[in-house]
């Protein structure tokens, strides 16, 4: 599909650079969903925590039945269903997650935001964590979706959750389960290797300190349930994303190490094999964003996927400049999509 420019973002005239734009809606943006949780178990004895908000009409919420057991689906929904997929250290209540759940909410839509291993609030079961090419786990969450009954379903991933999206409807290519309609992805580090060295640079590096010291607060965790297997001692030494990986993300997880990795888990060697359509946004002032994230001349040879590139948005902000009750551009965008 040929590249989509120019983009109809424009930010706020007082977020005027790529960081405020990130930063803001943030820190400062608060969005409310009352979500209703439900455990899924996985295969390896350990779980995924979903939540789910239901389709409005007009200020009131469609009858639903209590969120029922993995054992007893719920009846075939007529409204078609979003799964999404949040950010490194994210989890379902982040604003750019719950904004976009308000708004698609409360225009038919479903929406199962769901937290990966590890980022519910409850430190997961097993060794491994999430990463960005888990695919197994957001497949086993879509298979569920299907078997409540869901027949239209779109995906919805930012950042590290954007490549697991990419990375999974690719993958997969015409095997992808008939269900899954379409996906959109926001923000998203395509060449995972450039990327991690992007963020070690001038005022990025804030950016990486704080997912540092986020990702040491869970190795701590997982080191009182493994002792023998993970450790947090000389974490100090952990000063890049490379280190981190090559520590603890490419081991845990049967890599051989930060660069193989990032190897096999780049959504960009993915997207030639989408089969369905998929709308890519990258905000060219992203600060976490390498140039590689932007691969205008691929964009015009695939024949399913979108890409967008607008001047301005930042890393998962794209606030509006005239907000529609606090409704940010990247929602209106993503229901524009699905919609057509």
């Amino acid at each position: 599909m040929p590249l989509i420019e120019p983009s109809s973002y424009r930010p706020p005239a007082r977020l005027w650079n790529g960081h405020l734009q990130t930063i803001v809606p943030s820190l400062f943006r608060r969005v409310t969903v009352n979500y209703l949780r439900e455990r899924l178990e996985t295969p390896d004895d350990d779980f995924l925590d979903l939540d789910w908000a239901f389709a409005l009409v007009g200020s009131r919420q469609l009858a639903v039945a209590p969120v029922p057991t993995a054992n007893r689906p719920l009846p075939t929904k007529d409204c078609p269903l979003v799964i999404l997929s949040h950010g490194l250290e994210g989890d379902s209540s982040r604003p750019y997650v719950a904004g976009m759940v308000r708004h698609l909410t409360q225009h038919g839509f479903d929406c199962l935001a769901w937290n990966f291993r590890s980022c519910s609030g409850e430190m997961n079961r097993q060794l491994r964590f999430y990463h960005s090419g888990a695919t197994d786990d957001l497949n086993y969450v879509v298979q569920f979706a299907i078997g409540k009954g869901y027949k239209n379903i779109s995906l919805i991933g930012y950042s590290l959750g954007g490549n697991l999206t990419l990375k999974y409807i690719g993958e997969r290519g015409h095997a992808l389960p008939g269900e899954v309609k379409k996906a959109v992805a926001f923000s998203v580090p395509l060449d995972l290797a450039a990327s991690s060295v992007m963020i070690d640079r001038g005022f990025s590096r804030v950016y990486l300190r704080r997912f540092l010291r986020h990702l040491q607060a869970k190795v701590v965790g997982k080191e009182k349930l493994f002792p023998e297997k993970i450790s947090s001692k000389d974490y100090r030494r952990v000063r890049t994303f490379a280190d981190f990986d090559d520590r603890y993300t490419a081991p845990l997880h049967g890599f051989r190490n930060a660069q193989d990795y990032y190897q096999q888990n780049s959504s960009i060697r993915f997207l030639r094999g989408i089969a369905i359509p998929t709308l890519i946004i990258n905000a060219k002032n992203d600060p976490l964003l390498a140039p590689e994230c932007y691969p205008e001349n691929l964009a015009r040879e695939l024949p399913n996927v979108y890409m967008e590139f607008p001047e301005q948005g930042g890393h998962c902000g794209f606030p509006s400049s005239d907000p529609v009750n606090g409704v940010y551009w990247s929602e209106q965008r993503a229901l524009a999509f699905l919609t057509s």
